[in-house]
């Protein structure tokens, strides 16, 4: 990235513009690479409020170039973003190819302005910080509940209908495969999965005809909720980001994966249920309407374990995010929650 060729895409959206100068002062490369840079604008750009430090969030590893996250991002951004009111990162450019590649590039501010820190998966909470979590996540889910508009985007793909969620574990094989040969993960997941593998599959494509024979309202879902993609400001307050999992479906998957994910065992164990009432009475109060009750609410949470089983035993801890307490945390929920037998009968 040059200052030239950030000119040259800054002008499809502000004619004139010109970047000056460009600095950068971090490469950070994982599933999609993030660029932090410093720019000096011109006077077009200044007006514009386009600050000195940026972010801008590509897909530059050439990996995954199977899959169209960057360009699901890049859209939610450009379309849809500014109907959320929960808060999201300010983003000052999204851009993407039609070409099928799933390419897609996105311009944000650069956070670390805020003086905050961007979650971990491993975050120790208490459930206090957890039932805040659970609140803002209401927010996110209550922006558009029910509504129209989810079906006005077209871009915007169904949860568990599209091959990036229901493929995820044959996209992500070779990587399950090596946590599957791990002594380490071997000792947190059920011996019926060591000895089957494919259980995994099996279950999962029983959550996805689950969810959609479901008929009730859908919202807005990130779709890869977990507390490492937030960034937690001084004041308490949670920025919800990447958004290359967003899809229109029912909040449960979200709820699941943060929930689990960011309590202890024995957190969970003793504090699920009234969580799960909290977050509901967090959804109604945004105005949602026909949110299912609590039974209803716990019967979905009890199948949903599933995906959080299937994306953290995909994980590699050299992406940023560690894997080993998650596998514990998921595969023992799924086992006190009856999950397996839920999803497969055995």
């Amino acid at each position: 990235m040059t200052a030239e060729r950030l000119t040259g895409l800054l002008q499809n959206k502000y004619p004139g513009i010109v970047v000056e100068d460009l600095v950068v002062h971090q490469f950070i490369d994982s599933h999609t690479s993030k660029l932090r840079i410093a720019v000096k604008l011109n006077d077009v750009g200044v007006k514009a409020g386009i600050p000195e430090r940026l972010c801008i969030k590509s897909n530059y590893s050439g990996l995954h170039d199977n899959v169209d996250i960057c360009a699901i991002e890049a859209r939610f951004y450009h379309f849809m973003a500014h109907l959320m009111k929960c808060p999201t990162v300010t983003c000052y450019y999204a851009d993407w190819d039609d070409d099928g590649s799933g390419q897609g590039l996105i311009i944000l501010e650069d956070l670390e302005k805020y003086g905050g820190h961007f979650g971990q998966s491993t975050d120790l909470n208490g459930v206090a910080e957890v039932a805040k979590l659970l609140e803002g996540l209401a927010v996110l889910h209550g922006s558009l509940w029910g509504s129209p508009v989810l079906d006005e985007h077209e871009w915007l793909q169904t949860s568990m209908d599209t091959p990036i969620d229901n493929d995820q574990i044959r996209i992500m094989w070779p990587y399950i495969e090596a946590n599957l040969a791990d002594p380490e993960v071997c000792k947190v997941i059920p011996q019926k999965l060591i000895d089957d593998p494919d259980r995994l599959q099996r279950a999962f494509d029983k959550l996805a005809e689950w969810e959609l024979s479901q008929t009730t309202p859908r919202c807005v879902n990130l779709g890869d909720c977990h507390q490492g993609n937030t960034y937690r400001k001084p004041d308490g307050e949670r920025i919800w980001l990447d958004w290359q999992l967003v899809r229109k479906g029912r909040p449960w998957r979200d709820l699941t994966y943060l929930m689990i994910g960011a309590l202890t065992i024995e957190e969970r164990r003793a504090s699920e249920r009234q969580l799960l009432s909290h977050y509901r009475e967090a959804l109604v109060a945004t105005g949602a309407r026909d949110v299912p009750d609590l039974d209803s609410i716990f019967e979905q949470y009890r199948r949903w374990v599933i995906y959080g089983m299937q994306a953290w035993i995909a994980n590699m801890d050299f992406w940023g995010q560690v894997g080993l307490p998650m596998n514990e945390r998921f595969f023992t929920a799924g086992e006190d929650l009856g999950t397996w037998k839920l999803l497969l009968g055995d």
